[in-house]
């Protein structure tokens, strides 16, 4: 969270002050990355471009504070991707992931690198276990950093809906790593 600075950082974005929009992306871009690779965006790196892009133009009509304005990003991110979905369902183009393909030589520690796949392996089936809605609401409150009552909102749903998406899918998440760790 940027904190008791954001009034001036968003008043300076709004101004179209290079500085407070690389403040604002630097805040905001990890968690919307996040979210979009836990949906398994198809070029997540690219959606997430676009949603900053439409941060940009849209930000001088924002009025909130901090909160409200991770919540109203955390919204533009939602919604470019339902429409990349709705895009692809109509394309039907085959895509494949950077992460997939051959890497072209050594760029890092293979052990380091090779744990983080794991990791981030296991974390991406974990969520492909669990319902749409319960990713959604999964990811959008932990990565995103949304209230329930954000989320409800961004998902346009009621807050008990959200409550008990989360408690469902929390309880999934427990049961798979229940299950890994005595097979394992």
């Amino acid at each position: 969270m940027i904190g008791d600075g954001f009034d001036a950082i968003l008043a300076a974005a709004q101004r179209g002050d290079p500085n407070a929009l690389e403040a604002i992306y630097r805040e905001l871009a990890p968690g919307v990355l996040g979210y979009l690779r836990g949906q398994r965006a198809a070029d997540p790196e690219d959606l997430a471009g676009e949603v900053f892009v439409a941060v940009v133009e849209r930000i001088g009509g924002f009025r909130g504070d901090e909160r409200a304005f991770r919540s109203w990003v955390f919204t533009i991110a939602h919604h470019r991707l339902a429409d990349a979905r709705r895009r692809a369902a109509r394309r039907r183009e085959a895509t494949v992931d950077p992460r997939e393909l051959a890497p072209l030589g050594p760029v890092g520690d293979v052990s380091e690198e090779a744990m983080a796949a794991l990791g981030t392996r296991w974390a991406l089936t974990a969520l492909d276990r669990l319902t749409p809605d319960q990713r959604d609401v999964v990811l959008l409150r932990i990565l995103g950093g949304l209230s329930v009552e954000e989320t409800a909102r961004v998902l346009r749903k009621r807050r008990g809906a959200v409550k008990t998406l989360q408690r469902r899918a929390l309880a999934a998440l427990a049961r798979s790593i229940e299950r890994e760790a005595v097979s394992g």
